[in-house]
C-alpha cells in the first residue's frame, strides 16, 4: 500500500510530539478474503516494511494456513502504523554503564486516534466483508472501549458497523457499512502463555465457514 502523500502529512501532523517511529504501510489486495487488523508495528516491521514479520508473523501464517489462506489472500494492517516506543535507562553489565533503550510498547488511545485516517483509508481501499481483530487494540479501534479479546475471542460479531474518524477528526462515529468481525488473540500472545495455543487453533476454525459463504 502506497499512502497518498497528503495522508502521510496529515497523520504526521496529528502525531507530532508522540513517541512514534517510522511508518510501516499495510499490505494486501482489494476485496481480500480477510482483513487483519493488529496493534502496531514493531522494530522489525519498521526496518523491513513487512507487516507482521518475525516470530509473530510466523504464528499468523500458521493460523492462515489452518483455514486455507496465505498472505496473498489477506490485507494486513494495524490500528497504528508507526512503532510506539518507550525510553528506558538500564545498566548494561556488558558495557559497565547506564544505557538508553527504546523498546516497543502498546500505543495510547491518542496515538490510535492520530492514526485513524490510515485505517479508514485502508478499509475504504480494501472493502473487506470479514475482519479479524488481533488483540485488544485492534478490537477497540473497531468496536469501542470495553471490548476484550480475553472475553470475546472465538466469537463472531456479525453485521456490525465499525468506528471511523468523525468529520471533526477528533473522535469516532459509526460507519454506515457493516462487517463481520472475528476477535482473535494476537499471534504474539502464545509466546507469553503457551496454554493459549489450543484456543488460538480453535478460534481460527470459526472463521472458515464464513470464508466458504463468500466464495
Amino acid at each position: 500500500m502506497n499512502y497518498p502523500q497528503e495522508l502521510i502529512d496529515e497523520v504526521k501532523k496529528r502525531s507530532a510530539g508522540m513517541r512514534l517511529e517510522g511508518i510501516n504501510s499495510g499490505s494486501g489486495p482489494k476485496h481480500p478474503k480477510l482483513m487483519i487488523i493488529g496493534e502496531a508495528p514493531g522494530r522489525n516491521e519498521i526496518v523491513n516494511n513487512i507487516p507482521f514479520s518475525g516470530d509473530a508473523g510466523k504464528e499468523l501464517n500458521k493460523s492462515l494456513a489452518q483455514i486455507g489462506l496465505t498472505r496473498d489472500d489477506v490485507y494486513i494492517t494495524s490500528a497504528v502504523r508507526s512503532r510506539p516506543y518507550a525510553i528506558k535507562k538500564v545498566f548494561s553489565k556488558r558495557e559497565n554503564k547506564e544505557v538508553t533503550k527504546y523498546p516497543n510498547r502498546k500505543p495510547t488511545k491518542k496515538e490510535v486516534l492520530a492514526h485513524a485516517p490510515f485505517l479508514d483509508y485502508e478499509i475504504d481501499y480494501a472493502q473487506p466483508k470479514l475482519i479479524v481483530a488481533l488483540g485488544n487494540t485492534g478490537l477497540e479501534r473497531l468496536l469501542g472501549l470495553g471490548h476484550k479479546i480475553s472475553e470475546e475471542h472465538g466469537k463472531v460479531i456479525e453485521n456490525t458497523p465499525i468506528l471511523r474518524l468523525n468529520p471533526q477528526k477528533d473522535g469516532y462515529v459509526w460507519s454506515k457499512q457493516k462487517y463481520t468481525i472475528f476477535p482473535e488473540y494476537h499471534p504474539a500472545a502464545v509466546f507469553y502463555n503457551r496454554k493459549l495455543s489450543d484456543d488460538i487453533i480453535k478460534d481460527w476454525k470459526v472463521i472458515k465457514p464464513y470464508l466458504e459463504k463468500e466464495k
